[in-house]
């Protein structure tokens, strides 16, 4: 369990509406590095360095929905498939609790689709993702030694196949092997920077599932916002514009998961954490007041 502090107010997360699950691992990176700590330096801010009042909701959220944390302690030091194995595993002994999970790179992510589609229909689940890029391949074959089917660029390749429908917002640079998967299989995607910007309802409306498993790449969004990420894009989704869309789809969908990931901030970044920081609060509170039928806008 880790340290009690802040707007983490449950002393165990028996008694959480909602847990904060760190899963610090930084094994599948391509580019950048340090995405292991990305889950720590996130919960420091989480606790100590945002304002507990949010203006849209217009209360302090953390006084009204109990949130929990948990460290996966040693998941850096497993293979991929353990990892993915032992993420699944926490959420499986804590079914019924919401969880959000902080990574990581974005194969941390394999392991929640892998409790979900064990244990429930996939195919009534949405797989929201906000990412630069599709991580559609198969496998790494074309620029590592080795092949690793749970690498970070493979994580939507996996939820495919394990029978999710996705909706992809915010890609913009895409390989041949995700290009030709995306064709063949006529997946959903917005991407950024070709026409105009779609509007948040545009992105809803294509969700045709009333469950959503929202996974949130750091890279998704504007470097300006996030730069302490795996594989910065330039050109990504503005911070209001990602804050509005969270919002529409808590009003109008049933998140039944979510992630934030490939957080990767260097030592002197601190906007990087603080945007996970607060994209985590805001989940996290409309997810749970809305379970408790007083989430309300202003």
């Amino acid at each position: 369990m880790a340290r009690i502090e802040g707007m983490i107010n449950c002393d165990t997360i028996d008694e959480a509406d909602g847990i904060i699950l760190s899963a610090g691992y930084g094994k599948s990176f391509t580019y950048g590095t340090g995405a292991e700590n990305g889950p720590s330096r996130t919960i420091d801010c989480f606790c100590n360095n945002l304002e507990a009042f949010d203006r849209f909701t217009r209360n302090e959220p953390w006084r009204i929905v109990n949130i929990g944390h948990h460290v996966l302690e040693g998941i850096n030091d497993l293979t991929p498939e353990k990892m993915v194995a032992a993420i699944s595993n926490f959420y499986f002994a804590n079914m019924g609790k919401f969880i959000l999970m902080l990574g990581g790179d974005h194969s941390v992510s394999i392991g929640a689709f892998s409790f979900f589609s064990e244990n429930f229909n996939a195919s009534e689940i949405t797989i929201l993702q906000i990412d630069a890029h599709p991580d559609l391949r198969e496998n790494t074959l074309d620029y590592r030694e080795t092949s690793n089917q749970f690498d970070h660029a493979c994580t939507m390749r996996r939820a495919c196949e394990m029978g999710f429908k996705t909706v992809q917002v915010g890609i913009r640079t895409i390989s041949v092997y995700d290009f030709e998967y995306i064709q063949k299989n006529n997946l959903t995607v917005f991407e950024w920077g070709r026409g105009e910007t779609p509007k948040n309802q545009d992105i809803i409306d294509s969700i045709k599932t009333r469950k959503v498993y929202l996974t949130f790449d750091m890279d998704g969004l504007d470097p300006a916002h996030a730069p302490g990420t795996g594989t910065p894009v330039p050109g990504g989704l503005e911070w209001g514009y990602a804050l509005s869309l969270i919002r529409k789809l808590a009003i109008e969908k049933e998140i039944v998961g979510a992630d934030i990931v490939e957080i990767a901030p260097a030592e002197k970044d601190i906007l990087t954490p603080y945007s996970a920081a607060h994209l985590c609060y805001n989940i996290l509170s409309y997810k749970l007041m809305k379970d408790k039928n007083i989430l309300k806008f202003y």
